[in-house]
């Protein structure tokens, strides 16, 4: 008997089929002759039959080069840390492929001379925040902390309340943070109660800024007590408010979550902040605050270092000047309209067991700790956890009490229709 495994193709036979030929034109040819490789090796065990080799290829082809696997997010968690925190805007996501290729980032196209990089962007941040006198962007919060230290307090004390040395995540800490780039810290106050007093007390000729932390991933309640940004502003030194969750403006639904505009009212000499969270745009650090503070910090050394691409301005200028992003539309959905949307959603998944229940969403991304958000979540046997996990596309719920939810807060509408097919693959 001939050997079945002869009738399998060769492998330039396959990469020359017309669709997979094409499909090597835009994931790439090294990526695709691995899958091949990966199906000629199947058919070889006798698990796909030599017929059948081109068409396993096509099917096992991913939608691009990139491993990144698209997301619906309805685990009610608006900012998820894990699914990438803030999904970005139609505006942001158009002006990332408009980015993508030769831009004018650093080129004036009228004269014909170098610009200066990211006017647009900055000039945006400046007009959402008009209490700055001068804004930078860097490319995470934690950066924007390290360039203060680094700008403003080497080898120099940054007096901070005891209360306030947090961790960020994934084990990484403020005051290591800090430390690392040559500062001292000066602890004051105790871990629930830390005053004014505190603060004028360690205050010295070696002193770089006092700096106010938000601790925006916990809460400390029952006896406590902070000083105000205002108090600090008072004391003769900068002061540098890190107000974590990238909330420009004050907002009804987070009465308790500082804001860009408000710290700089009460007197903050620099303002730090995150982009990629209750902002809504990509991943960077915001610096906001007194203009000549603001220009050290830009021509220290370290900022070209920290400094972010084309892309992170494209996207973040399109958020600041477009239409809302999705964390807003998100934080401020109506509970009746998700309603709506999850009894529309299990009318059409039929004979499916599925159920309308009332849900409680979250901020998330280290914002706005014990807010709790009401929502409605479609309820399904905890077995379509996994499976929707692991389809196509992928969906993250969330499992309670032998049941998973897919909590409608955090899925977009337009999302609704490929849910409900994931769903009823999955059935």
């Amino acid at each position: 008997m001939p050997d079945p495994r002869r009738a399998i193709p060769r492998t330039d036979a396959i990469l020359a089929e017309p669709r997979i030929a094409k499909a090597a034109g835009s994931l790439g040819r090294e990526l695709v002759k691995s899958v091949v490789n990966d199906v000629q090796r199947a058919a070889r065990a006798g698990e796909i039959a030599p017929g059948d080799v081109a068409e396993a290829v096509l099917a096992r082809l991913p939608a691009s080069a990139s491993s990144l696997r698209p997301v619906v997010n309805a685990t009610g968690v608006i900012v998820h840390t894990n699914l990438g925190r803030a999904p970005l805007s139609a505006a942001a996501l158009d002006a990332l492929v408009a980015a993508g290729g030769a831009t004018d980032v650093e080129f004036d196209l009228a004269t014909g001379d170098r610009a200066r990089r990211g006017r647009g962007a900055l000039a945006a941040l400046r007009a959402a925040v008009p209490d700055a006198g001068a804004v930078h962007v860097v490319n995470n919060n934690a950066a924007a902390l390290l360039l203060c230290a680094l700008a403003l307090a080497p080898g120099r004390e940054i007096v901070v309340s005891r209360g306030e040395l947090v961790e960020i995540g994934d084990g990484f800490r403020i005051p290591d943070l800090l430390e690392s780039a040559g500062a001292r810290l000066r602890e004051v106050g105790t871990t629930n109660r830390t005053s004014v007093r505190d603060y004028a007390a360690a205050i010295g000729p070696d002193t770089g800024f006092v700096l106010k932390v938000h601790p925006s991933n916990y809460r400390v309640t029952g006896f406590t007590a902070e000083a105000a940004a205002g108090e600090l502003a008072g004391l003769g030194v900068p002061l540098v408010a890190d107000i974590g969750s990238g909330l420009l403006a004050p907002h009804p639904l987070l009465p308790d979550e500082p804001d860009a505009a408000s710290a700089l009212r009460a007197g903050a000499t620099i303002v730090t902040a995150s982009g990629d969270k209750l902002l809504g745009g990509p991943q960077a650090g915001l610096l906001l605050g007194d203009a000549d503070v603001v220009e050290r910090l830009r021509r220290h050394p370290a900022a070209r270092a920290l400094r972010v691409d084309k892309l992170t301005l494209a996207a973040l200028e399109a958020t600041l000047r477009g239409p809302e992003p999705p964390v807003r539309a998100a934080l401020e959905a109506s509970v009746a309209d998700l309603r709506q949307r999850a009894e529309a959603l299990v009318k059409a998944l039929g004979d499916v067991d599925a159920l309308v229940v009332d849900s409680v969403a979250a901020v998330g991304g280290g914002g706005a700790p014990g807010v709790v958000l009401p929502s409605v979540a479609v309820s399904l046997p905890a077995r379509y956890a996994a499976a929707l996990r692991t389809g196509e596309p992928a969906v993250a719920g969330r499992t309670v009490k032998d049941r998973c939810l897919l909590d409608l807060r955090t899925v977009r509408p337009e999302e609704d229709a490929p849910l409900r097919e994931a769903v009823r693959r999955c059935g």
